[in-house]
């Protein structure tokens, strides 16, 4: 395994490309299969995770290449040799869950392994599977578990039906069975974050008729068969967002984009609150640490202790709880962090006590957070992608020298990160 040897201190200047949106590119990848005419994804991130989702696509017999050098994916599915996911696959990323509705709709039936990924808590496939159960599925536990349509036949709609919470995977997928399936499906309580909205967008630039996208609603119509085409991955804001705090940290200025849609509209407060505010010009976003200025947490108007806490959009992402925790440690203040999502996802803040934050871990789902507090170098290791990238971000601006082990957790989430850092100023290198 690789580790990051990082020297803190070095404020980081400059103009970072943000590449496409992870969480984006995985289930429009998954969305190639719904079609046996050729697809072009643009703006792929070239990340481990997009690359396992290649290989997937590869194993079921479809033709996926990645073109690193124009960020772009190539895929043939004209034909669909096989059904059976490979269980080294499945395990390596939480998307393989992904290719349950493309492969119901296109061949009516699927087996698969558990799905890998992040250990940041339960995630429940529950919803997925009600589903497609909704839409005509039977589903056989075992390992590997399986799902099929009665007699390999067709999805059928699921008509109104209640997904049990706001999954943002188990609403992407379940869109892209109901996009094949005979008749009509309405989906309530479903997610709107702007890589759902990304699919949808895709989907319909296929063929699909779809409804309600960027709502907690979607209809969809069922069609016969679906068209290629060429489709763009929309930035990755949570990236964009994580760069900002750690220019922020470091007390450098930073020029980040291409920003797609009014994603960041949802992150300006919470970031406000942690007194790091930003312009927004043509279509980028531009920030400059003010000294006369300095960080500071705003507390809420009756002077209470303020709260961030995550949820469903357009609330805060959890995938960006653990950076802002590491914000707080270098704002002057007090404040408290609620996530509601994932109970293993603070568990890495251990590490940053260790590196002399001054944080009391009241729960899996609580913390109070107060700055400014002086970090210093540690050996530490990444448990998942966003809490590495937190550890990053904090050993960017702790006095001396911090090992991050893992790294290849970073990797499945970011590019070529110490290269990206490094041209901006940070002390950083990766050692085997």
């Amino acid at each position: 395994m690789s580790k990051f040897i990082i020297e803190g201190g070095f404020p980081l200047h400059g103009r970072h490309q943000t590449p496409g949106n992870k969480n984006a590119a995985l289930p429009m990848l998954a969305a190639s299969l719904l079609t046996d005419e050729p697809v072009t994804l643009t703006n792929v991130p070239l990340i481990r995770d997009v690359r396992s989702m290649i290989a997937l696509l590869n194993a079921v017999g479809a033709r996926a290449e990645l073109d690193e050098r124009t960020r772009t994916a190539h895929i043939d599915a004209g034909r669909i040799t096989a059904t059976a996911l490979p269980q080294d696959l499945c395990e390596r990323i939480r998307t393989s869950f992904l290719l349950v509705g493309p492969l119901l709709a296109r061949c009516g039936q699927i087996s698969l392994y558990p799905p890998g990924g992040d250990v940041i808590g339960q995630r429940r496939l529950d919803t997925h599977i009600e589903g497609f159960r909704a839409m005509g599925a039977v589903y056989a536990d075992g390992h590997p578990f399986a799902l099929r349509t009665p007699a390999g036949g067709a999805l059928r709609g699921a008509g109104r039906h209640l997904l049990d919470e706001a999954s943002v995977t188990g609403t992407e997928n379940l869109v892209m069975g109901a996009a094949l399936a005979e008749g009509t499906s309405v989906f309530y309580n479903t997610a709107c974050e702007p890589h759902v909205q990304n699919l949808c967008q895709m989907l319909t630039g296929m063929g699909a008729q779809i409804s309600g996208a960027g709502t907690n609603q979607l209809q969809i119509e069922g069609v016969r068969s679906l068209h290629g085409g060429t489709f763009r991955v929309w930035g990755d804001y949570i990236e964009s967002a994580s760069y900002l705090a750690a220019a922020a940290v470091t007390h450098g200025s930073l020029d980040v984009g291409p920003v797609d849609g009014d994603e960041f509209d949802v992150l300006r407060r919470p970031l406000a609150r942690l007194g790091l505010t930003f312009r927004q010009e043509n279509g980028r976003i531009l920030y400059a640490y003010d000294p006369e200025k300095p960080l500071r947490i705003e507390t809420d108007i009756s002077g209470a202790i303020s709260k961030i806490d995550d949820g469903i959009w357009p609330a805060l992402p959890s995938d960006l709880m653990s950076v802002l925790i590491v914000l707080a440690t270098q704002s002057e203040g007090l404040i408290t962090f609620f996530e509601k999502m994932f109970e293993s996802r603070l568990y890495f803040v251990d590490h940053l006590i260790g590196m002399g934050a001054q944080i009391v871990h009241c729960d899996p789902h609580r913390v109070v957070v107060r700055g400014v507090s002086r970090l210093h170098g540690s050996t530490v290791s990444s448990p998942d992608i966003r809490a590495g990238m937190a550890m990053l971000v904090a050993a960017l601006c702790a006095d001396g020298v911090t090992t991050i082990n893992n790294a290849e957790s970073i990797d499945r989430g970011y590019e070529a990160f110490e290269v990206q850092l490094a041209a901006l100023g940070a002390h950083i290198r990766r050692e085997s």
